[in-house]
């Protein structure tokens, strides 16, 4: 049962993306330790080709920050995008995430997940943050439409 599990959790840790940042923005000076931001990111769906999610999330300094230890805020935006011509790896699940990154040292995530709307022919991306006792409510939301000569391969 152990190994299924790490191997479950190896396989997800694979398929989700990893993130380069593109910048960033000081939203608060601190004496100590590097500044509050706003970061930049950007990472490209493992599974669709030609599509780029960019993430703005706020970043904790100070010295806490700087050492790992501070609690980011669940404020987080994403902006997926059609950067080249849309192409599928292999059909999709109806829900996945395709995202996911630490945002305290126990047990917050900041996670982007992907939804088919095979009806309208376009994929949602939905960007949350999760705690183990409790979460919160602030997300975003974006829409790539695939163009309607390409039909989205669903498992």
């Amino acid at each position: 049962m152990k190994r299924t599990t790490l191997a479950a959790m190896l396989l997800v840790a694979t398929l989700s993306a990893r993130a380069e940042t593109i910048g960033d923005v000081s939203t608060t000076f601190k004496l100590i330790g590097p500044n509050h931001k706003v970061v930049v990111e950007v990472f490209d769906d493992p599974k669709v080709g030609g599509v780029s999610c960019y993430l703005s999330r706020a970043k904790t300094g100070g010295v806490t920050g700087a050492l790992g230890l501070a609690e980011d805020t669940s404020d987080a935006s994403v902006a997926c995008r059609q950067v080249d011509s849309i192409r599928f790896t292999e059909p999709l699940a109806k829900q996945e995430e395709v995202f996911s990154e630490r945002t305290s040292i126990l047990f917050k995530r900041m996670r982007v997940v992907r939804m088919v709307d095979a009806q309208r022919n376009a994929l949602i991306y939905l960007v949350y943050s999760d705690k183990l006792i409790n979460g919160s409510p602030k997300n975003s939301l974006t829409a790539v439409p695939v163009p309607a000569s390409l039909k989205i391969p669903l498992r």
